[in-house]
């Protein structure tokens, strides 16, 4: 085999090299390639001989980030497994939704999340072998660090795996309703750490990372590429910004990536105008435009130049990068596209557009996801018969072919560094029987780059508050995706088309 097994490769380049500091744990684990590549053989033989895992089954992860996450995606890499990356944010129904999707045959799981688990797993009966990784125990769960004392360290590998094997499943979230499970490969995750060097890291770089290893920008824009490299990554459980500022001083990282609302926190910390962090090289951002003053206060401040981004979970998180020296000159640009990313802007009869054209967005190259999982109508309207990936972004690009988002994936909005899509939250309000019409539109906050407002218009003869709408979503919806205010309206705009117009909702409460 000779893709897959990163820490089985690591351990011949370079076995003493630190790999892991698991922040997370108190005192920090610190963990070598070798010690790394002993967990994997270990949790790879327990899946195999004792819960049964085969090539191709899904393997579940609902956890706080730690080094028991790499644990199972190197697990996997070497078994042909398939780690299917579950967002501990989602309410518990959306969750299970997503259980009965994958089907995976085993799960992995922080304390945090037993109640969940205790709620989905009557529902679920494939999921015959849990692993909790602290507490007590949920149904027949056991201990993961038991679990891997009693395994083989001997070391597993797959010879019939290829760079074509799907190595993880990660969500993206759905217009339509339940979220898509993108199928990354090993071709992907290699292409992406290909970008992520050309463009970025270097031999010996340290990194922090505060991204759930859920989503792409955790466990592929730094966390594998890094890995590959055989440099170091701090993991953080989640983000806080005074543990942020202490760990960049304490293990001299090279470069730390986060979202603007991260880098906000940074700024008001008790820490932040005695943090030393003379040891960044560049600190890079992305999921949402930059605001030109945070540059500004983090150049003049900490003598900290920023790099800038895009990505995305079907075609990688390093599709798009913006140098510091253009951090202002481009402000709201996503940059260039990295070096192994074709993209263009094409109209509505696919034809590529001219500089300052707004258009669809339009990507090719080898970092493509391999479809959705058990969704072939998904995977096929994604592609056109040209082989280019359609990203749903209206965006332009200017002279010098530096690219801007015009209007974010049709009426999506991020709000502190999540996508949340509105037709799922204004699925759930019509359920409400009072509701007749409404449209959810993001809006500016301080805090989170971009909040929800629902927009409702109520059925003649029909009474409900602000309140009560706000709890009805609060039932059905993870916490992030309820809107934070509930406008009443006489009626939307609608088009001739009959489509309700966010485009003027957006700019009436927008500004």
């Amino acid at each position: 085999m000779y893709i897959g097994d990163i820490t089985g490769r690591r351990r011949i380049y370079s076995p003493d090299a630190l790999a892991i500091v698991d922040a997370g744990k108190t005192p920090h684990w610190r963990l070598t390639y070798a010690e790394m590549d002993d967990r994997a053989n270990r949790l790879a033989n327990w899946l195999r001989h004792t819960a049964g895992i085969q090539k191709g089954d899904r393997v579940g992860i609902l956890a706080r980030d730690g080094v028991e996450y790499l644990d199972l995606y190197f697990a996997c890499g070497k078994t042909g497994a398939i780690m299917t990356c579950f967002n501990w944010r989602l309410h518990p129904r959306e969750l299970l939704q997503l259980i009965q999707l994958t089907t995976p045959r085993a799960l992995v799981f922080s304390d945090d999340f037993a109640p969940t688990v205790a709620e989905v797993i009557p529902e679920a009966p494939f999921m015959a072998h849990l692993l909790h990784i602290e507490g007590d125990s949920v149904g027949s769960s056991i201990r993961f660090e038991d679990a891997l004392a009693q395994s083989s360290q001997a070391a597993v590998v797959e010879e019939s795996i290829t760079e074509e094997d799907i190595i993880c499943l990660l969500f993206t979230g759905g217009t339509t309703g339940l979220p898509k499970a993108a199928q990354i490969s090993h071709r992907q995750v290699a292409w992406n750490a290909m970008n992520t060097v050309i463009h970025d890291i270097r031999h010996g770089d340290i990194t922090v990372n505060v991204f759930p290893l859920f989503h792409a920008g955790g466990l592929f824009a730094y966390t594998m590429s890094m890995m590959i490299l055989g440099n170091t990554v701090v993991l953080t459980r989640q983000f806080d910004p005074v543990q942020v500022l202490d760990l960049i001083q304490q293990y001299r990282a090279t470069f730390f990536g986060g979202v603007p609302t991260m880098y906000q926190m940074l700024t008001t910390a008790p820490n932040w105008a005695s943090a030393d962090l003379s040891s960044l090289r560049f600190c890079t951002s992305g999921g949402a435009p930059l605001p030109v003053a945070l540059v500004e206060k983090f150049r003049d401040e900490k003598g900290i130049q920023f790099k800038q981004g895009f990505g995305m979970t079907e075609f990688g998180p390093g599709l798009f990068a913006l140098a510091p020296e253009d951090a202002i000159r481009k402000a709201g640009s996503i940059g260039r596209p990295n070096f192994f990313v074709d993209a263009r802007v094409v109209d509505d009869n696919n034809q590529p557009l001219g500089p300052h054209q707004v258009g669809e967005l339009v990507l090719k190259g080898p970092s493509r996801a391999s479809g959705y999982f058990n969704n072939p109508e998904a995977s096929a309207a994604a592609i056109d018969a040209d082989g280019w990936f359609h990203t749903g972004d209206m965006a332009k690009y200017d002279d010098e072919w530096y690219f801007y988002i015009v209007d974010r994936k049709k009426d999506m909005f991020i709000s502190g560094g999540e996508n949340v899509y509105p037709a799922e939250i204004e699925q759930v309000l019509y359920r409400h029987p009072a509701v007749h019409m409404c449209a959810v539109i993001g809006v500016p906050d301080v805090r989170w780059g971009e909040v929800g407002q629902a927009c409702v218009v109520l059925k003649p003869g029909h009474s409900a508050t602000e309140a009560e709408l706000i709890e009805h979503m609060q039932a059905h919806l993870a916490r992030y995706k309820v809107p934070r205010s509930v406008i009443f309206m006489d009626a939307l705009p609608i088009s001739a088309a009959g489509k309700i117009l966010k485009r003027e909702l957006r700019q009436r409460f927008s500004g």
